[in-house]
């Protein structure tokens, strides 16, 4: 399975985590952002179905490779069976399990490849560490980390929740927004500080990245989970006529919820 393996000629740690992250990006897009797409694709009908995320942070449902031993250690087999046989957000949150597991063997399948010692295989680890686990994004466990973030010390020392939800570039910060998010920063460097330290954590819910201050961001109405802009196609100035915005998986959840 060329497409699911990817070329790949990396030698460094560096290069590895690049590759992890370009699949956990694909496969974190395909339970949040594409879910709608990709709850069509696992058809139980069909056969055995893998899902893989792909270096260039894509994604695909397809057939196992037929080669054995395979290139690459394969996902979970057959997650499209159990599609229909339990609820969406289970099944969701099992196939994320499964994807956390997949990208780690791949990534030390490479280490083992190309002769990682001790200390890059430390590395290695403490930097695919640092970001959220594709469970964690999908069944909110980020969520509960960004809620706290979105507050500001201001000048009287009293502490204030953001009236506003979406965040214009830095240079663009005295341009009118109808829903600014993670409060721009004063230009006090206390409080420039400040703000770096509350929402430097903050994560992205559909690609689990942290808040960067020169992004577009915007929360969902519905579950108040922080996005980037373009994680969910949505820009500054489309942001300006949305009244109440909903994330893709709180839209989605609607729709069949309706049918």
């Amino acid at each position: 399975m060329e497409g699911a393996a990817g070329p790949y000629n990396g030698r460094s740690v560096e290069e590895v985590f690049k590759d992890f992250k370009g699949r956990r990006a694909g496969m974190i897009k395909a339970l949040t952002t594409d879910v709608e797409e990709f709850y069509q694709q696992c058809d139980p009908e069909k056969e055995n179905l893998c899902l893989y995320g792909l270096p260039s942070e894509t994604w695909e449902v397809n057939l196992p490779a037929e080669e054995v031993p395979p290139e690459l250690p394969e996902p979970a087999l057959g997650i499209n069976f159990a599609r229909d046989g339990m609820q969406e957000k289970d099944w969701l949150s099992l196939v994320a399990v499964h994807s956390d597991a997949w990208l780690l063997a791949v990534a030390f399948y490479f280490g083992a490849r190309f002769g990682f010692e001790k200390n890059d295989r430390r590395r290695l680890f403490n930097m695919i560490n640092e970001l959220p686990t594709i469970f964690e994004v999908v069944t909110g466990t980020v969520k509960k980390q960004t809620k706290e973030k979105p507050s500001v010390t201001n000048h009287n020392g009293n502490k204030s929740k953001p009236n506003a939800k979406v965040q214009q570039r830095a240079s663009e910060s005295q341009t009118k927004v109808s829903k600014l998010q993670p409060p721009l920063k004063e230009e006090d460097d206390t409080l420039d500080e400040d703000d770096e330290e509350e929402h430097g954590d903050t994560l992205c819910g559909a690609c689990g990245e942290n808040y960067a201050s020169d992004e577009f961001w915007i929360c969902c109405d519905i579950c108040e989970i922080w996005f980037h802009g373009k994680c969910v196609k949505i820009t500054p100035a489309r942001a300006e006529h949305i009244k109440q915005y909903k994330c893709p998986s709180c839209s989605g959840s609607t729709k069949r919820a309706r049918a």
